[in-house]
């Protein structure tokens, strides 16, 4: 009977700690539930609660950062495009350089370092030191026996006494290329022709032609070098005289010369092209520098400063010209072309 009553006792004991062990059990799960619904609700208050972003704006920014994307492939491609092109210009000239004017960045460029001689080229800067001397444009220059050329024999139709205005002697020696008129400005300058050749060579290191050396103002010298790089400088520097402009550019004129009248014609066929816009050019030729020409003009809507260095025929010069006004117009329709396919595929909304 003790017995019996020992293991109801137990029973009863041991029920008991497990009805209190289920309830704190209950009572943990409950503890651990309050516990973790505060954060569950922090949570969801914080989601909320966050800055809405309006529907608007997500739109904006991929508007934003497909126009973003676009420029990129947009520079990517008119870079690879340039170089593409690049490759398709084939120039006769020994030398070669096209000058994009507004940034100073070469487009295209070919023995654009090397030093040769420049021939009549040279009379740009003759124009440029005699306009920085400041004289009376309406004085005479005579021509005389010492602004004959008897180092190549060259023919001129100003003769020997003739006395033309400074101003017609510049509009000459630019336009048509006439070496009495450029040597005889030379030698009306204050100092006299020695005086006149060191301001052209003091000129040309001011606007840093290192590799230039001048020895006449005519270019008939094949001792007047330059590089197409530093000519490009000179013809930046030149693009800066009105008078330069003009002159260099006119197509022809009627000049009265010692009580005549006489007509005169550019030397490049180019400024009187219509599918040019030539701001300011001057060609040479001598046997050892062969045909040169440098411009400053408009193409496929760029100003840029064109060099031609050693063009052995005849129209080579101009024939190189053109091929640089068809290898810009063609880069620049194809970059137009493949920037708006770029920008109309990246700025497409999804369907």
């Amino acid at each position: 009977m003790r017995f019996l009553l020992k293991a109801v006792t137990v029973l009863a004991v041991v029920m008991a700690s497990g009805l209190a062990g289920a309830n704190s059990s209950a009572t943990l799960d409950k503890s651990k539930a309050k516990t973790a619904a505060p954060k569950a609700t922090s949570h969801a208050q914080k989601t909320v609660a966050a800055k809405p972003v309006k529907q608007s704006t997500v739109v904006a920014r991929k508007g934003h950062a497909a126009a973003q994307l676009a420029a990129g492939k947009a520079r990517g491609l008119q870079s690879a495009d340039t170089w593409r092109e690049a490759q398709k210009l084939a120039l006769y000239s020994a030398s070669a350089l096209v000058l994009d004017q507004r940034v100073g960045d070469p487009l295209f460029q070919k023995n654009a370092d090397v030093v040769a001689p420049i021939a009549s080229i040279t009379k740009l800067m003759t124009a440029m030191v005699v306009l920085d001397s400041q004289p009376n444009l309406q004085g005479p220059v005579a021509i005389s026996e010492e602004d004959v050329d008897t180092l190549r024999g060259s023919r001129s139709r100003l003769h020997v006494g003739s006395v033309l205005s400074r101003e017609t002697a510049l509009l000459l020696a630019l336009m048509s290329s006439e070496n009495r008129a450029a040597h005889a400005l030379a030698r009306h300058y204050p100092g006299g022709l020695s005086a006149f050749i060191a301001a052209m060579n003091a000129k040309a290191q001011s606007l840093g032609m290192t590799h230039t050396r001048f020895e006449d103002p005519t270019g008939l010298s094949s001792n007047n070098v330059s590089t197409a790089h530093d000519l490009a400088r000179m013809v930046t520097a030149a693009h800066h005289y009105p008078l330069i402009r003009e002159w260099s550019t006119t197509s022809e004129a009627v000049v009265e010369v010692s009580g005549r009248e006489q007509t005169f014609r550019n030397t490049n066929p180019l400024v009187k092209s219509p599918a040019w816009d030539v701001g300011l050019s001057k060609t040479g030729y001598i046997h050892e520098a062969g045909k040169c020409l440098v411009m400053q003009a408009r193409v496929a809507e760029k100003p840029v400063v064109i060099v031609l260095l050693d063009s052995a025929g005849k129209m080579t010069r101009v024939g190189d010209a053109n091929r640089i006004k068809r290898w810009m117009e063609s880069a620049q329709a194809s970059h137009k072309s493949q920037t708006h396919a770029a920008v109309r595929g990246d700025g497409k909304a999804p369907g």
